[in-house]
């Protein structure tokens, strides 16, 4: 088993001229969605060479709106063509019923919305005829109508629905620090079976008047606390496929690779002790 990286347009050329040894890569589809033009030509080229996966930021599962059929047939085109080895999706909404954001909104975690995510996630599976992975967010404000914990609502949202889990420890990291929560007992709540992915991502950290604020904005290399949590998750989870992901202040590329090599170190120890081919 061995750990990807997101790709990204700055990183095509290099990644066709070198042919890096890196286990795979990880696009967001609404990138793709277009007739043709060089970025499907590019994808088109890398998918010859390595496994990819679709990371979805436009499916609005959280919405009380109905999800948009366009969008979800797009989707649809894009797992057909480069049959990807996993589907994931944020639980977030994005759009109105006029409007469309790239922010991915959070959610009340009460149980309508529970029941109306599980509808989604049902509608968006059907149409893609497979399991999707559900990530948890990165969250900077709380509701105080939520019935819930977050990692309870992810549960039994993918319980429902027979999805599976992207736990994103960057976002637990976060979200954690931000609310004030016990990391360690969200992490224990998920369980081990769910997991179909990790991702792993830098953030940064906001001086506030009443103390600090950390945004997860995929800009920066992973920092120690994070990776300290991902060896304790494999340690526990054993080896689960694992992502490099990053959106801004875009570096060389071998920047994201020796990122990559330290998560594959990870990984081959848990291989080992769980008896896993690498």
């Amino acid at each position: 088993m061995r750990a990807g990286v997101s790709l990204k347009a700055q990183h095509y050329q290099p990644v066709i001229e070198q042919r890096p040894s890196i286990g795979w890569f990880e696009v967001h589809p609404e990138n793709y969605m277009g007739a043709g033009g060089p970025p499907l030509g590019y994808l088109e080229r890398i998918r010859r060479d390595y496994p990819i996966s679709l990371h979805s930021v436009g499916t609005s599962l959280g919405s009380h709106l109905p999800l948009d059929r366009d969008h979800l047939g797009a989707l649809k085109g894009l797992v057909d063509r480069f049959e990807p080895g996993i589907v994931s999706e944020h639980l977030s909404w994005s759009h109105g019923r006029d409007w469309y954001t790239h922010d991915l909104l959070p959610l009340r975690y009460t149980e309508d919305a529970l029941n109306k995510v599980v509808e989604h996630v049902d509608q968006v599976q059907e149409a893609l005829q497979r399991k999707i992975l559900i990530e948890n967010p990165s969250t900077y404000l709380q509701f105080r109508d939520s019935e819930m914990t977050e990692q309870a609502f992810l549960v039994e949202t993918a319980r429902r629905s027979g999805a599976g889990l992207l736990l994103d420890i960057n976002n637990v990291y976060v979200s954690c620090c931000n609310h004030d929560w016990d990391i360690e007992a969200y992490l224990s709540a998920i369980p081990a079976n769910l997991v179909g992915e990790i991702h792993l991502a830098g953030h940064t950290v906001q001086a506030m008047s009443r103390g600090t604020l950390r945004l997860d904005d995929h800009g920066s290399a992973v920092c120690d606390e994070v990776w300290k949590l991902y060896k304790n998750c494999i340690e526990t989870l054993g080896p689960v496929p694992t992502l490099i992901e990053r959106d801004s202040n875009i570096p060389e590329f071998a920047e994201l690779l020796g990122e990559s090599i330290i998560a594959d170190q990870v990984l081959t120890a848990a291989c080992s002790k769980y008896e896993v081919a690498v």
